[in-house]
């Protein structure tokens, strides 16, 4: 078995347990095996021979054990980044931990990649995420994502999800059906109430928003009802490349999120289902920071890009309160 040694120790335990059976004193010893007294004095008197932990004996930390034991949990279970769990514990567990002390902690404890906290089939491995080329605010994503089906509900439901490439700012909408109707609905909501002039939106190769896999080219035609939609409204209808959702995979990984409430939470009807949706949305546009905009909440990065270029902008930017403290 192997023996980790510290990198600066003078001695091997070999030569640790010479210096204990050689019966010499401390300063015989350190003469002997060219150390220092207070070295051979140490191995003279230990039991053992082995390095120990350089670990203080107690850690000076904000948390408290038991409020660790709940930023542990939900970490565990929310399967949430370090700084979407760092403005959680401030808003509502401790309002004086630091990023570095919850990277501690999480490192601490096995949890400092996500990768050690979300299970994975045997062999499956968790992609790295990748970046996106930065744009100005108005390069919209948007996909459809299902929803579990209500107990109080006849058929399955549809989320339609736009997010802002730039600023991560959020807007969804539950439809009944995946519909070119409901994909022209989906997007005047989003023109309406959107504070951002958009220019360009990235949608997949659904037929709701295009007639690309019905021709036999291959190759959207621009007739789609979508398409003339869009170009009604001045924007430009970008198609992610066949086989390639990554592409989209801003979307997809606010659809992630999505996902992982819908598997904690348990819905009575549609309607529990809607306000839970609609709560979370508020949360993330309003009170999650995200690393990508530099630990900015969405809003707070649509109101600096609003003070830098005004001229992006159709509407002013509100921002809700938080909780007091």
């Amino acid at each position: 078995m192997s023996t980790r040694i510290h990198p600066q120790a003078r001695t091997t335990p070999k030569i640790r347990q010479e210096i204990k059976d050689s019966g010499l004193s401390d300063r015989e010893a350190a003469k002997v095996f060219n150390i220092t007294r207070a070295t051979a004095a140490k191995w003279l008197k230990r039991d053992d021979v082995q390095d120990r932990s350089h670990r203080a004996h107690t850690l000076h930390t904000t948390l408290s054990s038991g409020q660790e034991a709940i930023v542990l949990s939900l970490r565990q279970t929310l399967y949430l980044p370090l700084d979407d769990l760092l403005y959680i514990t401030r808003q509502y567990i401790n309002a004086e931990v630091s990023r570095s002390g919850l990277a501690r902690l999480l490192k601490r404890e096995g949890m400092a990649r996500l990768e050690d906290v979300i299970p994975t089939a045997e062999g499956e491995k968790i992609q790295a995420k990748k970046t996106f080329k930065d744009y100005e605010p108005g390069f919209v994503h948007i996909d459809i994502k299902y929803l579990p089906q209500m107990p109080d509900e006849s058929s399955r439901r549809y989320l339609f999800v736009a997010i802002d490439r730039a600023t991560r700012w959020v807007f969804l909408h539950i439809y009944h059906d995946m519909s070119d109707t409901s994909s022209i609905d989906f997007l005047r909501r989003l023109k309406e109430v959107s504070p951002i002039k958009i220019s360009k939106i990235l949608t997949d190769n659904g037929s709701q928003f295009t007639d690309r896999f019905a021709n036999k080219d291959k190759k959207p035609s621009g007739r789609h009802v979508f398409d003339k939609v869009c170009a009604g409204m001045g924007i430009e209808h970008r198609l992610a490349p066949p086989r390639h959702p990554q592409t989209n995979g801003m979307v997809e990984r606010f659809n992630g999120r999505i996902s992982e409430l819908l598997l904690q939470t348990r819905f009575d009807c549609h309607a529990d289902l809607e306000t839970t949706l609609h709560n979370y949305l508020k949360l993330y546009n309003h009170h999650i920071p995200q690393r990508a905009i530099d630990s900015k909440t969405p809003i707070q990065a649509l109101k600096e890009w609003q003070r830098q270029k005004p001229e992006l902008f159709v509407k002013r930017v509100y921002e809700q309160t938080g909780l007091n403290t």
